[in-house]
């Protein structure tokens, strides 16, 4: 009997404004705070059938060999799965961004101004250390708060029409 032999790329190298980064591996926090976001997220899409939720680590590649990032989550609208292949090739509707001590000048600061840049139309940054999440989409080629909420209260979005998310649901541990 042949064993089929699957080969992934887990690589956490990110090429931002034509420099190779590689970021650390998050922390368990990190983790599950993606997973119950995640979660929360998967659902409520998958349900209304809106698109498709994707988690790291996987290839958005703005501009070959300039940019290609890897947000933490994204969101594509089933009207935009063209650009979904073996990596993301074009522009998510929404990214999001869980941001640890050791990544948040890398994605608050450039991380936010290449999302910016390439329209990405909402950006979702989250801060555990604040029991945080605010919510960016793009106005006049530049991001402006939508939604914010701190330890308790319910965020919103417009990439994914209809989404609230209570944040206490993401930070539980």
């Amino acid at each position: 009997m042949q064993t089929l032999t699957i080969e992934r790329d887990f690589d956490l190298t990110e090429i931002i404004n034509g420099e190779e980064v590689v970021g650390p591996s998050p922390f368990g926090r990190h983790q599950v705070i993606s997973e119950n976001l995640y979660d929360i997220i998967r659902h409520y899409v998958k349900k209304n059938k809106l698109g498709r939720l994707h988690y790291s680590p996987l290839d958005v590649i703005f501009e070959e060999g300039i940019n290609r990032v890897q947000p933490d989550l994204l969101f594509i609208r089933k009207e935009n799965m063209a650009i979904e292949q073996d990596w993301i090739r074009g522009v998510p509707d929404m990214v999001c961004e869980i941001i640890s001590p050791g990544t948040y000048e890398r994605d608050m600061v450039v991380k936010r101004a290449i999302y910016e840049k390439y329209r990405v139309p909402e950006y979702w940054i989250v801060l555990p250390e604040l029991q945080a999440i605010e919510v960016l989409t793009i106005e006049n080629d530049r991001y402006k708060t939508h939604s914010i909420a701190e330890i308790e209260g319910v965020v919103t979005s417009k990439a994914i029409n209809g989404l609230q998310v209570n944040i206490k649901d993401v930070f539980e541990v």
